[in-house]
């Protein structure tokens, strides 16, 4: 990526985006029937697809039952053609199971789960394309699904990526962005009362950019909430005008 120019003098990401400007973000819910919820998400060239089964009884092993809550059990996995290597992944490699914690560290946040005590809500998540921001991707697609499934939240959980680049914060970065090997935040944050789900930060940041990086992220957070939210009341008008309501 040496010598690539990710912001022009002109304001302009490769992608002909400016550096506030998330990618174009596509939703569907309820797009498998056997699932307790399911959704669809793409942000960008990246597309990521959940579904959600419970709450319900403990599975396997039900010493692992909590008296007082549910259990969140979050399984993440990349389709096999998602990405241009078209390599192998073996289900359960480091990359998986370290997103499949941050996801659940993620949702454990966010879902109501003193209301199903000794239960479990499963939550599976794959990435079809991927193009940059996978977990933000699988955070906005999970946080549809589990509305699907009627699971009760705190909040919607909204994820988005920034970078930082000639001391500007780009959000929602692409692959390209993310291969230049600059300083990556990914937040996922519950919008209403801005708490932090979950932070994480690859490559050095000066402490004197993370403000700014930090502010352009919630930003980000909170227009990610306002297509979600969109989303959710247009499949809630669609429901009840095919139940004749």
């Amino acid at each position: 990526m040496a010598g690539l120019e990710l912001l022009s003098d002109q304001g302009y990401r490769i992608d002909g985006r400016k550096a506030s400007e998330l990618r174009k973000i596509a939703c569907r819910m309820g797009v498998f029937a056997q699932a307790d919820g399911s959704a669809y998400v793409e942000q960008g060239n990246t597309k990521a697809l959940a579904v959600v089964y419970g709450p319900h009884e403990m599975r396997g092993n039900r010493g692992k039952a909590m008296h007082d809550r549910a259990l969140v059990n979050c399984q993440y996995s990349m389709a096999t053609f998602s990405t241009g290597e078209r390599k192998r992944r073996p289900h359960g490699d480091r990359k998986s199971i370290e997103m499949s914690m941050h996801l659940r560290q993620t949702f454990e946040a966010a879902i109501m789960t003193q209301q199903y005590p000794r239960s479990q809500i499963d939550i599976y998540v794959q990435i079809l394309q991927s193009d940059g921001g996978n977990y933000c991707a699988c955070v906005n697609a999970a946080t549809l699904a589990l509305v699907d499934a009627g699971i009760p939240l705190k909040d919607y959980v909204c994820a988005c990526s920034v970078g930082f680049v000639d001391d500007t914060p780009l959000v929602d970065i692409s692959f390209v962005e993310e291969s230049a090997g600059g300083p990556e935040l990914a937040l996922a944050l519950l919008p209403k009362s801005e708490q932090i789900a979950l932070l994480e930060l690859n490559s050095r940041l000066h402490q004197d950019h993370l403000p700014a990086v930090l502010e352009a992220a919630t930003r980000a957070c909170k227009d990610v909430h306002a297509v979600l939210d969109r989303v959710v009341r247009e499949h809630l008008q669609e429901a009840t005008s095919q139940l004749g309501y």
